[in-house]
């Protein structure tokens, strides 16, 4: 006798579930990856259902985050996936306080007491399933595998998840210097974790009973472990629910039994065959209309090509370089004449020191004992693990890397963009020098990474996957969105009816619209230049290269070896190093390969606050290397005559102000933040409320750790870092038990006159309100932030009397210490001029070059910056800041309202640097500071108009320094070329 059943099928973004319930009570379940064969696979899994209940009737419903389109085109109910969640958890678990569920591409929260809310990530599916999927990807292992991995772990890196692929940037290099995977795989769960905390609780607390859904929390369980690691939940209190993987399922076949319509599966599989698809999809220019086309692109770019030599018979001199990038590895060997001997391209599978030995010993076993590899270079990421494993003679900045090699083919190119498997670099050249740089930032959608992601996810290998695109008819518009969360819009493509012809021809034009207007932001195509040579093993890609060509409406120039730019380019200056040169190469010799070997050790640097993770190789040979620091101490090397950094300075004072204590017994202890507006006028209020008769007590110097005290207060994932640093700090004054933490909003600054007005960005002026208002250990009384405008004395002292009444102070009291106050302010800032005057002129003596670092006040803080003056300074520059010259000039014109304090001196700083041959400037701006898309714009313009180079440096709670090195590497290389220009016009 037929029964009849609730049915609930969850066709999320990577996969489907089906839950069969009668009354109320789970009788079936199956999990099952679809690989965007949406359709086909919800049929596969009704079929194996209609096996074991072919006459029952089935009341049905969909849900999920790719279950709307397929349920309308069937006719079938839907349910939305936070409902049926809270359905499902209200049945088994009514006392349930939170509901954390994690699928491919959706993140959710659900706040059940407390006021019913629910919370799921938007933009960016960074911190998700996909996104645990691309990092085993790049580790070379399974989830299941980085899950036995990180139970292993030691240590935990900040690495990104706030886009799947970028995430690589932090991870790639810590595979280049020998971190171990079982690390990695911990700090992977890691940051998926901070994504959901901080990206999806918004400062609303996770606490009380915890329930944990989706397939990644299901099956891994390190993942699991993190989450109550970090949220300090107990046993009792992380419930792991029977069948959680397929509990949204469950909630649908729930909500299926109030339905009315009862079908078999035979009915449900007709409503499925029949469903309807789209014709209204997008469709952009075709690639190629015809073979003969396509034949007559391909003999075009046979054109730049290199002479081949066999390297079992060649006799005489080499020049060997080789490109360690992100994810790959490249090699070149090349005659004198610039003749190919040997390549060599593939993924580095994060052992790029041991591909790159094995490569050798194939150069050595090819080669006839007559090869003499007279010199070498090396490139990229692991440029310095690889000097330092193998003996390679000579290291080079990618950039300039890259540019050789593109003037080798191109004695006059003007343009170059480079895309690899996660970076985008373009470079224009200007009087043979490279005269500007663009990377990509906080997002990789461009690159390598992004198409072949989805090839992957659809079967197919890159090479055929990007074959298919070519002559496709009607290529899907498919923008320009974060790799991992595109996804959906493929998904929606195909169940539109686009094939995967159209969606590879489609991912391709993706590419090169992010590189456009994303990276290069051009305003039109004449800012390219006219002599554009591409590289970088995207550009093998024949669809990606034409749908470049067709976005500009012109022809460029891809050599035939354009992923290998990187390692020619090495090779070309290896050669040109060593011309005249009779030494040997340094290069580790045959017998020595044969015994190589080296370990790998993780330790924390103890030589200064920054704390860096750093990664201690030793060899064979007794010899080591030092990964992960940020000056000279971690590294072990002793600087005897170092200039003094401004930053270090300015740091050093704040901190000192500390030590000064009231002549009395104090009144109270008060606690001020180290974050935001104090790094500017801390010496100001140190010195009020030291002559007020209060100890000042400052909060703890930032550290990773801070971040993490205050994490689940902060409500926003999109502020700067500065700002979620504070609530940290707040954190550390309560642990130091002040008698109250004094941080006053000001909407204006002291006005430093020159600008149209002195305001404090919305952040810095108003952050205490949102800091009371997530923190529920902050009170009246112990959290006090009044309004005050330091610009008027008689205001001020009324507002301090007026705060500090349970004190005892009054207004007369205030007024007649304020003139002290503002005196130490001043002092501060003659303090620092004087000493950037002083470091100038050292600087000079030494014939140095100087880099006015122009960010905020508090891009002094170490855990902001991530120790980026070290960086520039290990460079070999003298490094003063942007408000210890800002008052030396006159505000420049302006094409902006300059109405912001901060902003006004990074104008007048830039005025600075462009009076002095001898000075650069580098400006740090902080992800999330909406204000900067004015001041970078506008700063950059400052330069470029008096032929300065403009470098930026983006900068969040990520310390890798990879990105910010290669572009103060490449400033340091364009400034050498521009020298050697101008003494070759002298002489």
């Amino acid at each position: 006798m037929s029964k009849i059943y609730d049915l609930g099928i969850d066709v999320g973004s990577t996969t489907v579930k089906t839950v069969i319930v009668d009354d109320g009570e789970f009788i079936y379940n199956r999990y099952e990856r679809h690989f965007s064969r949406v359709r086909e696979t919800v049929a596969e899994q009704l079929k194996l259902i209609r096996k074991s209940y072919p006459d029952d009737k089935f009341r049905i419903a969909i849900t999920g985050s790719a279950g709307l389109g397929i349920a309308e085109a069937c006719g079938i109910p839907f349910v939305q996936e936070v409902f049926s969640a809270f359905v499902a958890v209200n049945k088994t678990y009514p006392d349930a306080d939170v509901v954390i569920e994690l699928g491919g591409e959706d993140a959710k929260i659900i706040f059940l007491t407390g006021g019913v809310e629910q919370r799921m990530n938007g933009s960016c599916a960074g911190g998700t399933g996909a996104f645990i999927d691309q990092m085993a990807g790049l580790l070379g292992v399974t989830p299941d595998d980085m899950n036995d991995l990180a139970m292993k772990a030691e240590k935990t890196y900040p690495i990104a998840s706030r886009c799947g692929v970028f995430a690589k940037s932090d991870i790639q290099p810590l595979l280049n210097q020998g971190a171990k995977k079982e690390d990695i795989s911990a700090s992977i769960f890691q940051a998926v974790v901070d994504q959901t905390v901080s990206g999806l609780a918004q400062g609303r607390k996770i606490e009380g009973k915890v329930l944990f859904l989706g397939g990644p929390l299901t099956y891994l369980s390190a993942l699991r472990e993190t989450f109550k690691k970090t949220l300090s939940l107990e046993d009792d209190k992380a419930i792991l629910p029977e069948r959680s993987s397929c509990y949204i399922a469950y909630g649908a076949a729930l909500h299926a039994h109030d339905l009315g319509e009862e079908v078999t599966i035979d009915e449900a599989l007709g409503k499925i065959a029949n469903e309807k698809t789209n014709d209204n999809i997008v469709v952009g220019r075709r690639l190629f209309e015809s073979q003969d086309d396509y034949a007559e692109f391909i003999e075009r770019h046979k054109k730049s090509d290199l002479k081949y030599e066999d390297i079992m018979t060649y006799e005489g001199d080499a020049y060997l370089g080789i490109d360690a990038g992100s994810t790959t590895t490249k090699l070149v060997l090349i005659t004198p004449e610039g003749k190919l001997l040997y390549q060599h391209y593939c993924s580095n599978q994060g052992q790029p020191l041991d591909i790159i030995a094995s490569k050798l010993k194939d150069i050595y076993r090819l080669a006839g004992k007559k090869l003499n590899i007279k010199a070498s270079a090396v490139t990229g990421y692991g440029e310095e693990l690889i000097k330092a494993g193998l003996g390679v003679d000579y290291g080079i900045v990618e950039t300039v890397a890259h540019y050789k090699a593109a003037a080798y083919f191109c004695p006059d190119v003007d343009f170059i963009i480079d895309i690899g498997g996660q970076d985008i670099k373009c470079f224009k050249i200007k009087n043979n020098a490279i005269d500007s740089i663009m990377l990509n930032e906080a997002c990789s959608s461009g690159c390598g990474s992004f198409i072949q992601t989805f090839a992957g996810a659809m079967g197919y290998d890159i090479a055929n996957f990007a074959q298919l695109g070519l002559f496709a008819k009607a290529p899907v518009e498919l923008g320009s969105r974060c790799t991992v969360f595109m996804n959906s819009s493929v998904k929606q493509a195909q169940k539109d009816g686009a094939t995967v012809e159209d969606i590879s021809a489609g991912l391709s034009a993706s590419i090169i619209k992010n590189a456009v207007y994303k990276v290069i932001r051009a305003k039109s195509i004449d800012e390219l230049g006219k002599n554009i040579v591409v590289q970088g093993g995207t550009f093998l890609n024949d669809a990606v290269l034409r749908s470049f060509e067709q976005e500009l409406g012109r022809n460029v120039i891809r050599p035939a070896i354009a992923g290998l730019m990187g390692a020619l380019g090495c090779a070309l200056f290896a050669k040109e190093k060593s011309a005249g040169s009779l030494t040997t190469s340094g290069l580790i010799t045959k017998d020595e390969l044969d015994n190589f070997t080296y370990t790998s050790r993780a330790v924390q640097c103890g030589g200064c606050g920054a704390h860096c993770n750093l990664t201690v190789i030793r060899f064979s040979d007794g010899h080591r290397f030092i990964s992960g620091n940020r000056c000279e101490k971690g590294a072990g090397i002793k600087i005897t005559d170092r200039t003094e950094n401004m930053i270090e300075y300015k740091y050093n004072y704040i901190k000192e102000l500390e030590e000064k204590k009231p002549r009395m017994k104090p009144v109270a202890r008060v606690g001020l933040p180290l974050c935001l507006s104090y790094y500017d006028l801390m010496p100001f209020f140190a010195q009020l409320f030291i002559d007020l008769g209060f100890e000042v007590v400052f909060s703890e110097e930032s550290t990773r750790a801070t971040y993490y005290k205050g994490q689940q207060t902060i409500p926003s994932d999109t502020v700067c870092y500065p700002a979620k640093l504070a609530h940290g700090h707040i954190e550390s004054l309560l642990e130091k038990g002040v008698d109250f933490i004094f941080y006053p909003c000001m909407s204006y600054n002291i006005d430093e006159g020159g600008s149209d007005n002195h305001y404090n960005c919305p952040v810095v002026a108003y952050y205490p309100e949102l800091l009371k208002a997530n923190n529920d250990k902050l009170t009246e009384d112990n959290f006090l932030a009044p309004y005050i405008d330091l610009n008027n004395k008689s205001h001020v002292a009324k507002v301090m009397a007026k705060t500090l009444k349970k004190y005892g102070i009054t207004a007369k009291q205030v007024m007649a210490l304020l003139n002290r106050a503002y005196s130490s302010q001043l002092d501060f800032r003659r303090d620092i001029k004087g000493k950037a005057q002083e470091i100038m002129r050292e600087a000079r003596r030494k014939g140095q070059k100087i880099i006015v670092v122009a960010g905020r006040p508090y891009h002094i803080d170490p855990e902001i910056n991530h120790g980026i003056h070290k960086l520039i300074a290990s460079l070999g520059f003298a490094v003063i800041t942007e408000d210890s010259v800002a008052s030396l000039v006159d505000t420049p014109a302006l094409d902006v309202l300059n109405q912001w304090t901060y902003h006004s001196r990074l104008y007048r700083a830039a005025k600075y640097v462009c009076e002095h041959d001898d000075m650069q400037l580098v400006q740090l701006v902080s992800f999330g500071c909406g204000i900067d898309a004015v001041t970078t714009d506008e700063v950059r313009a400052i330069l470029e108009e008096q032929g300065k180079l403009y470098t930026q440096l983006k900068i969040d709670e990520i310390t890798n320094l990879g990105a910010a090195k290669i572009r103060l590497r490449s400033l340091a290389a364009a400034l050498e070329e521009k020298d050697a220009q101008l003494a070759a016009k002298r002489a």
